[in-house]
Parts: C-alpha cells; structure tokens; sequence
C-alpha cells in the first residue's frame, strides 16, 4: 500500500517528519517497508507562467513561449501543442536536471539553437519530471501554483510503502491508515463530507437489486448518476492516483479507483444503459457460462463463481473484474455504481481458478466489513456529481439481508496485567480504545464493556482488544519478565509419538534413516513393474513438474528407498540396513488424495564386512524378521502372527507375509521380487517390509520400561526333534508348544530345520529348545517330564508332529 503523506494530511495534521512518521508507524504494528522523496531530483526546476504565444519563424509546427520567471522574461522552443496564455507549467532552465524523454536518462540542460533560435531551458512533460510515461505535452500546473517557487513545493511528496498484514483490511485505504496516524500522535481524525444534491429520479424507479447467494454476497448497495459527461480526470485526482501507483484512465473510473484507494472499499462503475431491464441480479454463475471480462479475454465460469448479471447475462466478476459489455466508455452518459461486500473465500477461490488478482480482490480476500459499502458509495457518488457532471438520482440500493450485530467484549485491568505485565487504570484503557481507536466504550465496575467499530474487522477475541492497549501504550513499556502463569498443555498427536517410538527403536537396531522426496519420477516407478504387474505409474501428476524426476505424487515408499538400497549397495562392503517414515499419496476420484503414514524396511548384501577366517554370508528374511519382531515386542502389541501369503505387489511370490496384530493386517514383509530387482540392477537379495502407521497405532501399546529381577533358580533345557508336515508352519508349532508348556516353560526357540531323503515326503524335521524355569523353587525331574509330556501330546494331536527316532 503506497501512502502519499500529501493525501493523507487532508485527513490528519503531519507534525512528524517522514522517517519518525515511518517509525512510530512501524513500532505500532503497520510496517513502512519504504520511503520514497519525490522532488528530490527536481534539482533547479521552478513554476513558470506562460506570458506570450508566437509561432516560429521557420518551423511551423514549433512555438516561441514566452515565460515569466522571478526577475526576468525568457523565450522557450517549445512543440507543445496543449499549451495557452496563462499556464502555468514546469519550466527547467540551464543547468536544471530531468529526465530526456526520448533515452529515459538524467541529462543536464543545455542551450540549444533550434532552427536558428536560442531556448534557453525546456518546458517539462510528466515523463521527464519521472512522474508518468506521459510525454506528449507540457504538464500544466494548478492555477494556484505560485510563480517562481521551486517544483518540488507544488508536486513533492512523500510516499510510505506500508506492507499491511493480513489481518488489518483497514490499513489497504488511505482512512484506515490516517486513523492509525490520528492513534498514535494523538491528534484530530479529519472525514470527508458525504452529502451531495440528490436532484435526479427515484432509485425505485431506476434500477432493482437482487441477491440469490446471501451467503456470498451479505450486502449489495447500489446508486445511479445521470447526464455525466466522461473525459479526463482533474490532475490532482490524476496525481494522486499516480502516487498511488494506479494510472488514470477516465473520470468515472478514476473516482471509483479514488474511492476504494481512500476507503479501501472496492467499487465498480457500469454503463447504465447496458444493463437489461435495468435489473442486477447477484448469483452464482451458471454451468458451462461465459463472460469476456474487460481485460479482453473470454472466461468460462463454474457454478462455484459469483457474479454479477442483469436480467440475460452476467455483466462482471464480483469482486474482481468486470465485463466488457457494461464497461464505461466516451459515450457513456448515465453509471450504475456498485459498492457490494462478498465472501472472502469465494473471491479467492474464483481468483485462484481463473488465475486473476485484482487490487479489487486483494482487498475482498481479506475481509471488508459490511458497513463501508454505503459509505464508500455515498462518497464515490459524490464526486461523481462533482468532477462527471449529472444528477445522482433519490436514495440508493441497499440490501443488507443479514445484518451482524455488534461483538461485546470485557476488558479489566487485571486481564492486561495478566498477558501485558503492565498497570493501567480503566480509565487509562478508555482513552486508548475509546479516545484514540474509536472504539465504543463503557464502564462495567473495574472493567470496560467494548464494542470495536464497523471499520475493525479484524477484532474478534478479548485478546485482539489487548493486543491494540499494547500497540498504542508502546511495546517499549512492556517489562521483560517470566511468564507468571504454567503453559498450556500441549499433547503430542499420537502418530507423532509413534513415529519418534518407532524411529529410536529401528536405530537401535542397527538401521539407518533415509528421507526421499514425495515426488517420483516415471523412469523410477517403471523399475517396480515385474511383467505381470504394470509397475505404480497412476499416481497424481503435477501440472507443471519442475524436473521429469519429480512429476509424481509417490504412492509407495518402496521405489525410493530400493534405489538409496541400490546405491549404498555399491558403495559400502557391508550391506545396507535401512528404513524411511513418511506420506503415501493415494488418488481418490474427484478429490483430494488420501494420505497415509507408511513406515518401509530394507536389508541387503553382505551381514558384515570382509574378515579374514570368516565366512560371507548374506542378509535374508529371517534377519529383517528378526527386526520386526523386536520393534513389535518394543512397541507392546501383544500377540502377533505371521502368516504366509501368494501375492503382493513388488513382493516374491511365496516367499512374503502378512503381519497381524487382533486380527488388524499391521503390513507384510518378504524378499523382493526377482524381476524389480533385475530392474534395479541389484544382485544381492532384498528383504524388505512395509507397515500402515495408522493400523500400527490402532493396535500399539503404552511405552513402558519393563525391569526383572534375574532369575534365582536353575533352569532345565529339553531338546525336541519333532517330524511335522511341511503345511504346518513353524510359528504355529511354537505357539502350540507355548500354549501346552503352561506356567514353567520360560523360553522357547526353533535351533534347527532339516529336509532330506531320510524323512517322509512332504515333512521337514525341527528342532526345537525348550526352557523350564519356576519363579519360586528348583524344578525337579518329574515336573519337567509331565511339562514335556503335556506339550508332546499336544503336539501329535494339532500338528500332527511325532518325535524323531
């Protein structure tokens, strides 16, 4: 927002100079990012006044001006066809320093014979003082400009670049910042005057509202002015909009940019006699319409966009840009003005999906408040009357289908002694939210009932209220001490305290942290295809990818972590132990993705470096079960199974399963398929697993620090060779023996697996180590034998196992 200290003394008497202006603003909570001096390189430039007109004795398309100037009379060559007897205009005579209008660089003037005459200076265009790219003619001086005084007197200006918050939609207009300065320097706030002659027809009678989206569009004001006459602006409303940084293009439009620059409420001017059956309509567009917005370009709109249409055809974008068809021309001889108040998420979106701000929307985004509609119009109809011509018709169009009541705040002393640490009366808080903000203020015992005003939107809780005390008291004042109160409990969400469980817990065992990035390329995701399957290429792509490795949305975290298994396979003797946490992106029709938290494993090559005397060995499942079995023992699931399962997507056929916790699928583990391993180029074997985190949390137990004492008595160790049928799995013959071992057995483990020509077809032989122990005595024999015995049946009769002989 660009503040021209020149318009904003009509408002507040500037005592301050611009850099502590600039400060107290800054210290009050509105940053002035930038102070610009316009003037300063008007060096040697002063008012003239044009006293004499002859043409040029060989050139007829040149003029000889003569000017006054204090002291003495000079005669300038000038090709300026806008001037006349009696303007005053910037006149740079030698030595004086502007812009040359046909390089755009400081140049120094000089004397120049021209066609024979001497000019002794130059008669200065707007784009040669820097002001515009205008440089078709001599700018002309208000009347009242003194002669003699030097240019930056009359046309200097002081322009503050405020980077206004979010939150404070006030400070976009020249008032709202002008109540800011009138805050913090304590003086008088200046408004300007509203009323004009209502002299045309009735309101009634020229124009009906309708609003079919309240929702969208709380409140919708309208006014008519007939007989103006459009040409250009003043050129201290032309100034003033360039200050602004907004170029002038007609009066009428120059007054509604005029208007929402001042009030920083958004108005929009249409040609009345465009408008069918004199009627406005605001709703929402409907499928497949279209509407060419005065930028030129045809928009098609979606149902989800507001507009603003007559009684056929909708005539503009609300709170963003309006049509072509209603745009206000030279022939334009009547204007409908709107002023309208419309949901902020709505402009955004709309703006988002047609790719299109506005300093229109740039407001509306924000939040306006519903009151300024009528007075932002009042104002703008105003001068409209004043600087267009015509008549502003009787009343004005406003429905306001809703309107909100006031919000009523408490404020004590002891509440801002409690967030501030600093002391004031109630009387003292009155002055500064009642005195300098305008706030409506009451005392209620030792405290204040506070209503914020219409132009404060952005005042929605108690605390906003002692927000404002600090700002203006100063927040120099505010002591430095401890807080006096505990902190809000802030609980961790579950699923991050799993994940820090579950990474501590897989470095401990011995695994490494990966971090990929969520996007995937095609040339990655191809890799994962085993012929059969066609590989995980219909995730969500980006629009506009920045490279072809990052254009996918990963739906697994397996492809990127194969391929830092792959590198480090190359680079390290011993093989890669890894494992990454993180987001899966899963496409839903007609929606957003479904994300999910995924925890994936991956082991390969060799178990440990190369020694001398030692084997090479590689690692395989049994090792990545063995990690898995220890993070769920850690993580307290309970009782777990393992069950073998066919087929899963980019697992081994036949060689993969399925984790299971209370009957809840936690993931699956297994060896990598041959044919994506072949793809990777990776000879040695993977083993990989893959959990759902939120199954996993579904299921997980309470972190706890389990502590026993050694055991006081001797254990007794048995030895089993057990013959059971290949259908039966080892875990559920551990699980049999668990359950028939009862309170003395204390461990139990599988030692050995054999399959030869020595045992039956389709049987395997395991060996199998049982541990007795009793917490309270030394085991005898005999209770050893009945254990064993019990389990041994136990064993023949649902394994169908049988001892080896």
């Amino acid at each position: 927002m660009k503040v021209s200290l020149k318009w904003l003394s009509d408002y507040v008497d500037l005592a301050l100079p611009a850099q502590e202006l600039a400060h107290r603003l800054t210290m009050s909570g509105t940053e002035v990012g930038g102070i610009e001096e316009r003037g300063n390189g008007w060096s040697g430039i002063i008012v003239a006044q044009i006293e004499s007109m002859t043409p040029h004795p060989a050139a007829d398309a040149l003029s000889l001006v003569g000017l006054e100037v204090p002291g003495e009379r000079m005669t300038v060559v000038s090709g300026a066809t806008n001037l006349k007897v009696g303007d005053r205009v910037p006149f740079a005579p030698v030595g004086a320093s502007l812009i040359d209008a046909h390089t755009g660089r400081p140049t120094v003037v000089e004397v120049a014979q021209i066609q024979g005459i001497a000019s002794g200076g130059v008669l200065c265009s707007e784009k040669e003082l820097g002001l515009s790219e205008a440089h078709e003619g001599v700018m002309i001086l208000p009347s009242e400009a003194e002669v003699g005084v030097p240019l930056n007197a009359v046309l200097g200006d002081t322009i503050l670049d405020l980077e206004v918050t979010p939150n404070r939609p006030d400070c976009l207009g020249m008032l709202g910042v002008a109540r800011e300065v009138a805050a913090i320097t304590e003086v008088p706030l200046h408004l300007p005057d509203l009323s004009y002659q209502e002299e045309g027809s009735d309101i009634r009678d020229d124009v009906q509202v309708e609003i079919l989206a309240p929702d969208l569009c709380p409140r919708y004001s309208a006014s008519v002015v007939h007989g103006v006459t459009v040409g250009p602006s003043p050129s201290w409303l032309q100034r003033r909009l360039t200050a602004a940084g907004v170029r002038p293009i007609n009066n009428v439009v120059d007054v509604t940019n005029y208007v929402m620059l001042e009030y920083g409420q958004p108005l929009h001017a249409f040609d009345y006699e465009t408008i069918h059956d004199r009627r406005i309509v605001v709703r929402r567009a409907a499928p497949g319409e279209s509407l060419r917005t005065l930028d030129g370009l045809l928009r098609t709109l979606s149902p989800e966009m507001l507009v603003i249409a007559d009684a056929d055809r909708p005539v503009a974008l609300a709170g963003i840009m309006g049509g072509s068809e209603t745009e206000v021309t030279q022939s334009t001889t009547s204007i409908l003005l709107e002023s309208a108040n419309f949901s902020p998420g709505s402009i955004r979106q709309s703006c988002r999906a047609l790719r299109l701000r506005t300093e229109a929307s740039l407001r509306f985004d924000k939040g306006l408040p519903p009151d300024a509609t009528t007075v932002a119009l009042r104002r703008a109809t105003k001068l409209l009357v004043e600087i267009c011509g015509g008549k502003a018709s009787r009343g004005l169009r406003d429905l306001f289908p809703a309107p909100r009541q006031p919000i009523e705040f408490t404020l004590s002393p002891a509440e801002l002694r409690r967030v501030l640490g600093i002391d004031l009366t109630v009387a003292q808080i009155q002055d500064v939210l009642g005195g300098r903000l305008e706030f409506d203020c009451r005392e209620d015992g030792h405290a204040l009932r506070v209503k914020p005003p219409a132009h404060r939107s952005d005042i929605q809780i108690p605390a906003d209220l002692v927000e404002e005390v600090a700002r203006l008291v100063g927040y120099d004042r505010i002591p430095t001490t401890t807080l006096a109160g505990h902190l809000p409990d802030h609980p961790s969400p579950p699923m991050h305290g799993l994940i820090e469980r579950l990474s501590g817990l897989l470095v401990g065992c011995g695994l490494q942290e990966v971090i990929t990035y969520s996007l995937v390329g095609r040339p990655l995701l191809s890799k994962m295809s085993t012929g059969r399957e066609a590989g995980m290429s219909n995730g969500l792509r980006l629009a506009n990818p920045m490279t072809p490795d990052q254009e996918t949305l990963r739906m697994s975290l397996l492809p990127s972590l194969l391929e830092c298994l792959n590198n480090n396979l190359r680079q390290d003797e011993a093989g890669p132990r890894l494992f990454e946490i993180g987001r899966v992106y899963l496409p839903r029709p007609a929606d957003l993705p479904e994300e999910r938290q995924m925890l994936v494993i991956g082991i390969a090559g060799p178990k440990w470096q190369r020694q001398w005397g030692r084997a090479t060995a590689h690692l395989d499942f049994y090792d990545l079960k063995g990690v898995v079995e220890e993070l769920l023992d850690r993580l307290n699931l309970g009782e777990t199974r393992v069950i073998q399962i066919a087929d899963q997507h980019p697992f081994h056929p036949g060689r993969t399963a399925a984790v299971y916790s209370r009957e809840v699928r936690l993931g699956v583990m297994g060896e990598l398929h041959p044919a994506v391993a072949r793809n990777f180029e990776v000879r040695a074997p993977v083993c990989l697993a893959e959990f759902d985190l939120e199954q996993l949390l579904s299921v997980v137990g309470e972190e706890s620090l389990r502590i026993e004492p050694p055991p006081r008595f001797p254990a007794i160790r048995r030895d089993l060779a057990l013959v059971v049928p290949e259908r039966v799995a080892v875990a559920t013959l551990l699980e049999v023996i668990r359950q028939a071992g009862g309170a003395l057995l204390d461990q139990v483990e599988l030692f050995d697996l054999f399959r030869g020509e020595e045992l039956p077809q389709g049987h395997k032989s395991c060996g199998v180590g049982l541990v007795f122990r009793s917490p309270d005595h030394t085991l005898i024999d005999a209770e050893v034998a009945q254990a064993e015995s019990r389990i041994i049946q136990q064993l023949q009769q649902i394994a169908e196992a049988r001892l080896r002989g």
